[in-house]
C-alpha cells in the first residue's frame, strides 16, 4: 500500500517559507496532518491521525455543521462515507492517491510547482522509506499539466468531492488571484453547495497551527 503520509511529507516545505508551493500544505500538514489530531467521532480523541484521516476528518466536520445548519438537514453522512475502513485497503489506497493528487494539482494554478521546487520535493522522496513505484507516481503526478478534470474525475461520492476540495484548499495559500479562480471552478465541478464550501473554508483555517 502507497505510504501516503511519507508522500505528504515529502511535498512539504519549509513552513518559514512565504508565497511558495505546498506553504498551505505544510502549514496543516505538518501541524495536524501528520503529527496527529482530535477529530472526535471520527478517529477517537487520542488517534494518532495520518494525512488522509486528517482530510477527511476536516471534510466530515464541514459536512456535519453544514447540514446541521440547513433547515431540513438530510440523514447525517457516517465517517466511513468519508474514510474507508481499515481493511479495505484498495479503497483507502486510491482515496489517499486522489487527495495527494488534488493537492499537487491546486499548486500548479498559479505555477508555484517551479523547477526548483520540483527538485526540493525529489530530493526529499529520495531521502524517504519510498517504494521506487511510489517515487515514481509522485514524479509523474508532478510532471503533469493542470488537469481540473482529471481531479474531478475521482470524485465518485459527495463526500470524496470535499475531500478533494479541502486536500486542494489546505495545498495552497490561496493569496492569489489563480488560485481563488481554481478552487472556485473545483467546488463549481465538483457540485459542492456555496455553504458547504465555506465550511471547509472554516475548518481548515481553524485547524491551521499557530
Amino acid at each position: 500500500m502507497f505510504n501516503i503520509d511519507q508522500i505528504v511529507k515529502a511535498l512539504q516545505t519549509d513552513r518559514n517559507v512565504q508565497k511558495t508551493a505546498m506553504t498551505g500544505a505544510a502549514g496543516l500538514a505538518a501541524g495536524m496532518l501528520l503529527s496527529g489530531g482530535k477529530l472526535g467521532k471520527l478517529a477517537g480523541n487520542t488517534a494518532k491521525l495520518g494525512a488522509m484521516a486528517a482530510l477527511g476528518g476536516l471534510a466530515y466536520s464541514a459536512w456535519q455543521n453544514h447540514q446541521n445548519s440547513r433547515p431540513a438537514a438530510p440523514a447525517p453522512s457516517s465517517p466511513d462515507a468519508f474514510i474507508p475502513p481499515a481493511a479495505d485497503v484498495d479503497a483507502q489506497e486510491q482515496l489517499g492517491k486522489t487527495l495527494v493528487r488534488a493537492m499537487i494539482s491546486a499548486p500548479k494554478a498559479d505555477g508555484r510547482i517551479d523547477a526548483d521546487e520540483k527538485e526540493a520535493i525529489f530530493t526529499r522522496l529520495e531521502a524517504m522509506p519510498l517504494s521506487s513505484e511510489e517515487k515514481a507516481w509522485v514524479f509523474d503526478e508532478l510532471s503533469t499539466p493542470l488537469d481540473i478534470n482529471a481531479v474531478v474525475a475521482r470524485a465518485d461520492t459527495p463526500e470524496h468531492a470535499a475531500e478533494i476540495y479541502a486536500a486542494s484548499l489546505v495545498a495552497i495559500t490561496a493569496d492569489t488571484a489563480a488560485e481563488r479562480a481554481y478552487l472556485d471552478a473545483l467546488a463549481t465541478k465538483l457540485g459542492l453547495e456555496p455553504g458547504l464550501v465555506e465550511e471547509i473554508h472554516k475548518a481548515a483555517e481553524a485547524r491551521q497551527p499557530h
